[in-house]
């Protein structure tokens, strides 16, 4: 996947997590698709220590691991902030 595939999953992602974990809050589409990029990573290691794929290609399945990666990520920030 090429650099703009990671920019339109990472926004995708970095949106309905933030949507998801109720801090949709106004970070801007930067702040989303930095999100989504971190979350994917994050994404696709939890799914490989489970046996799944990680990010493979631009499709509805990466979009769901690097969503979740998101949601844990803002998850942990949410608790450092505190």
């Amino acid at each position: 996947m090429g650099i703009l595939g990671w920019m339109i999953v990472g926004a995708l992602a970095g949106w309905l997590s933030s949507i998801l974990v109720g801090k949709n809050d106004r970070k801007g589409c930067i702040g989303n698709i930095v999100v989504g990029v971190i979350g994917a990573f994050i994404g696709g290691f939890v799914m490989r220590i489970f046996g799944f794929d990680g990010i493979t290609r631009f499709n509805l399945w990466s979009i769901l691991v690097a969503t979740l990666g998101a949601v844990i990520l803002l998850f942990i920030l949410n608790v450092i902030r505190r």
